[in-house]
């Protein structure tokens, strides 16, 4: 997997975590889906978190010119789908997430590791 790649998933991880996701999992799909290489699944504790997260993450990678190509969901607090294009992510609200298991689904699929993101001290 390139490295570009790898660098917006620890954007996304990063951004998801300032709002306070959890259960961070990053995959590399790209043997199996033509359409991105990797996915990234989050849980947010509420509604109001899970749009949170997404903005937040909508906006870091934004910033490094990485631009949302598709983003689904946005309101339902549910389940909110960002597609850049080489990385997926889905913000799921945590009992929506263990509904639709999507770890299962892709369970043979690589995980990318995730770098604790620094804090402040």
């Amino acid at each position: 997997m390139e490295q570009q790649i790898r660098s917006q998933v620890q954007e996304a991880a990063a951004a998801a975590v300032s709002r306070n996701a959890t259960d961070l999992v990053a995959l590399d799909v790209s043997s199996r889906l033509a359409l991105t290489d990797a996915f990234l699944l989050v849980s947010g504790s509420s509604e109001r978190n899970v749009s949170a997260i997404a903005d937040a993450v909508d906006e870091r990678l934004g910033s490094l010119g990485v631009s949302v190509r598709r983003r689904e969901g946005r309101g339902s607090g549910h389940w909110e789908l960002l597609d850049f294009g080489d990385v997926v992510v889905h913000v799921f609200l945590q009992e929506d997430r263990e509904y639709y298991a999507l770890e299962r689904l892709w369970r043979d699929c690589p995980v990318i590791p995730i770098e604790e993101p620094a804090t402040a001290s």
